[in-house]
């Protein structure tokens, strides 16, 4: 039989199957907060693996939750083996370790949240200037990587508007062509580690 402090065991590997689940989409948020977004889409190929690494997660918080909650033997002298334990082998802190995995695993529908709204002064831009162009982009997973794609080509001068979708892979941007080009947008995404793969003016 399986000794109750295995639970802390099940516990672990419960929440880093649950960080590991979401890595990919939680770098782009850590190369915002490090100024860095070449680091981007440095867990990328995690990604296929998701779906795996949230079933093990769950079924190891599970399993632990079942270690923790089953009823407790009495030991060989007859004793009852019910004793004080510590903080980490407590129910609460199972309780906020589940908690926890469970943010972490919902962590690509929310990461859009870290990233900075980039609005667009008013600005006046000649018709004639005014471009649009759709690049297909290799790599991103969430709403994170589409953000951080918008936040790199917004820093640039002379985008109207960037509108990146993980969904269809691509970014469509509108830009002032007397300010900036295609290859100075293409060379803003593909420093976010994600790749422009084919590129169509509009």
């Amino acid at each position: 039989m399986i000794p109750i402090k295995s639970s802390g065991t099940f516990t672990g590997a419960g929440v880093l199957s649950a960080i590991a689940a979401s890595l990919c989409c939680i770098t782009p948020v850590v190369a915002l907060l490090a100024g860095s977004s070449s680091i981007a889409a440095t867990f990328l190929w995690i990604e296929p693996a998701r779906p795996y690494l949230i079933g093990l997660s769950v079924a190891a918080l599970a399993l632990a939750w079942y270690l923790k909650l089953k009823r407790k033997n009495p030991d060989d002298c007859g004793c009852a083996t019910d004793e004080k334990s510590k903080f980490v082998q407590s129910k609460s802190f199972l309780l906020l370790v589940t908690i926890f995995a469970a943010v972490m695993i919902a962590f690509p529908y929310y990461s859009k949240i870290f990233f900075p709204k980039t609005e667009k002064q008013i600005v006046f831009v000649e018709k004639s200037n005014i471009q649009s162009a759709e690049f297909k982009i290799s790599g991103m997973t969430c709403e994170g990587c589409t953000e951080e794609v918008n936040y790199e080509v917004n820093k640039l001068q002379g985008i109207l508007k960037s509108e990146a979708s993980y969904q269809n892979a691509n970014a469509t941007v509108q830009f002032d062509n007397s300010k900036t080009n295609i290859a100075e947008i293409t060379k803003a995404i593909n420093s976010t580690g994600y790749k422009v793969t084919h590129t169509k003016l509009k």
